[in-house]
């Protein structure tokens, strides 16, 4: 069902990225999204950062519309829908790629003081497109990484996994595909959860848009176990 509220915040957080907070406050689980909705645009999946925040990097039509919003400005949501992060383990590694950092921000907070250590291992491709916003406050260690070297490491999250997997025993991750092809093959599909993304229109598994080999990111993700990607990514 279509809901509405008022954005109370908008502030930017990086080159091209900001975060709406809203009004209401939506109860989900770290890695559901909402289907965001602007009269006479469209509609657009948007992973939930917080139970009222989104964080939205501007690469179309609709986000830039989205981005000429102000505080008291309406907008319309459903959801949350989809499947989320499941936590386990002791020793857990948040690999984030890019504007893949929502997902992975919200389980931080929800799962703060739950495991031994949470370690977050962030990548951008510069500094200026680093977006980690206060999640340093909701993990043990923040390892950085970017493209040119302008912050943190030169290089890729995912050396920095292949380097220390070892202290892991579960692996979280969301950020662009290779990125995650690169994850599930350091991990083996073993003991590794991943946040998938497919464009998506309906966001309830009907219209079929989404699919990734034999599921649906909205329905079966879009936060998938290794082992069911093992023969499609």
């Amino acid at each position: 069902m279509l809901e509405t509220t008022v954005l109370r915040e908008v502030w930017k957080v990086a080159k091209d990225v900001k975060a709406f907070r809203f009004e209401r406050k939506v109860e989900f689980n770290a890695g559901q999204f909402i289907m965001l909705w602007l009269p006479g645009v469209g509609e657009k999946p948007f992973s939930l950062a917080d139970v009222d925040t989104i964080v939205v990097k501007r690469i179309g039509p609709f986000t830039s519309r989205l981005f000429d919003l102000e505080p008291g400005n309406r907008v319309w949501f459903r959801g949350p829908y989809g499947g989320g992060f499941k936590p386990r383990g002791k020793k857990v590694a948040l690999i984030a790629g890019g504007i893949g950092i929502p997902p992975l921000y919200a389980l931080a907070k929800q799962t703060q003081g739950r495991f031994e250590k949470t370690t977050l291992i962030y990548g951008a491709r510069s500094a200026d497109e680093l977006a980690p916003m206060d999640v340093a406050n909701y993990v043990d260690e923040v390892v950085v990484t970017t493209d040119d070297g302008s912050a943190g490491r030169r290089g890729f999250p995912t050396d920095v996994l292949a380097e220390r997997l070892d202290e892991f025993d579960q692996v979280y991750a969301c950020g662009p595909e290779p990125m995650l092809k690169t994850v599930l093959k350091i991990t083996g599909y073993r003991n590794v959860q991943v946040s998938a993304e497919r464009y998506m229109k309906c966001g309830i598994g009907v219209c079929g848009s989404c699919n990734l080999g034999k599921w649906l990111v909205c329905r079966d993700g879009p936060v998938f176990e290794g082992p069911a990607l093992r023969d499609v990514l």
